[in-house]
């Protein structure tokens, strides 16, 4: 009797053993996957064979517990990382087109708030043009004695102070004529500015969702140039 018992006993724990066994070496569920010839694998930790593939990973239900992504090679990590990095780059250059275009339509709800930004810009730049074609009219006024004195010497070693105030002069006019080269174009650069903003206004007015042209033709105009 006693021994028909223990040999019960030794069958039970025979029985359980693989099972706790499995139970042990498991914790992390039931890895599956098909391998690159069809077979259909199954074990209880990663499988080698689908190193190159995702995995499932099933409770003792049956049910999905997760997906094991595939171990990437380093050029292929290197290759997801660039492709993830352009995502959100394009993700990032997007929400900042949206942002510009609301505040475009936002500062400029109409053609004529945009002219008078255009004109409020050019005004400064005017301004400056106008004072720089005055400096030279009073460094012509201011030229005329001097070379009235000039022609007194001529033919005569001119003074070095007359010579040194006609240089004066001539190098101030210069100077001014490089002005005004410089703000007529500063003038262009404004408008042709104003002209692309406008052209891209134009079709957010008529409905083009903000974000949705392209940001090549679509330079913004400084606020403080209002």
């Amino acid at each position: 009797m006693l021994a028909a018992g223990l040999l019960v006993g030794l069958a039970m724990c025979a029985a359980y053993s693989p099972v706790r066994a499995q139970q042990a070496t498991s914790p992390g569920g039931i890895y599956t996957c098909v391998d690159d010839k069809g077979n259909q694998l199954r074990s209880d930790r990663p499988i080698a064979q689908c190193s190159d593939r995702e995995q499932r990973v099933l409770n003792r239900d049956g049910s999905l517990k997760r997906i094991l992504p595939a171990t990437l090679t380093p050029d292929e990590r290197a290759a997801r990382d660039a492709r993830q990095r352009r995502e959100a780059e394009e993700r990032a250059a997007y929400n900042d087109a949206v942002r510009r275009d609301r505040n475009l339509k936002t500062r400029f709800p109409n053609e004529a708030a945009h002219t008078r930004a255009r004109e409020s810009a050019l005004e400064a730049v005017r301004m400056a043009m106008r004072a720089s074609q005055e400096r030279i009219k009073e460094l012509e006024a201011e030229r005329k004695p001097l070379l009235d004195e000039a022609e007194f010497y001529r033919g005569r070693q001119m003074p070095s102070r007359l010579k040194q105030q006609l240089e004066a002069n001539e190098t101030s006019q210069a100077a001014q004529r490089e002005l005004i080269q410089t703000q007529e174009a500063e003038v262009i650069r404004i408008n042709g500015i104003y002209d692309a903003e406008l052209e891209h206004l134009r079709k957010l007015w008529k409905g083009a969702p903000p974000g949705s042209i392209s940001l090549v033709s679509a330079p913004v105009s400084e606020p403080g140039t209002r």
